[in-house]
């Protein structure tokens, strides 16, 4: 007779690593949301490349347009813009709401706005797109010392 129980764990393993991942996903994505991360940020340390448990998100150029506009009308962007930075994309922010019958309801009523300047400097513009403001700028400045 042939001993099987090796077999049962490692296909127990797996779909427990399996199952963790795919919890682990929905959360940190309802946790992005919730809290203003926006999946630009996760895909930006490697989570969410290509798309993620749900597929690439498209965005069309309108949403994009819209983002681009509410963010340039800030001063404190146009200093930014002006000063050699130029928008390098705009990201989503999707927040997921399920009601009490559970339909789930996607949103994406905010953006960042992801501007570069050179190689060495990134800023990212946190816009509302409903209040039609700016609710928040980063600014990421990187030095190189190259030596020979």
């Amino acid at each position: 007779m042939v001993d099987r129980s090796k077999d049962v764990v490692l296909v127990s393993l797996v779909g427990l690593a399996v199952l963790g991942i795919l919890l682990g996903s929905t959360m940190l994505t309802a946790y992005g949301a919730d809290n203003g991360i926006g999946i630009g940020n996760l895909a930006g340390r490697g989570w969410l490349r290509g798309g993620g448990c749900f597929g690439a998100i498209e965005v069309s150029e309108e949403y994009k347009e819209n983002a681009t506009n509410v963010a340039k009308s800030d001063p404190d962007v146009q200093n930014l813009l002006n000063s050699g930075y130029s928008i390098a994309g705009v990201r989503p922010i999707i927040s997921t709401k399920i009601d009490a019958n559970g339909n789930v309801v996607m949103k994406a009523t905010s953006a960042v706005v992801q501007l570069e300047k050179d190689t060495t400097s990134r800023a990212s513009v946190w816009v509302d797109l409903e209040a039609g403001k700016v609710t928040r700028i980063e600014i990421l400045a990187m030095t190189i010392i190259e030596k020979g």
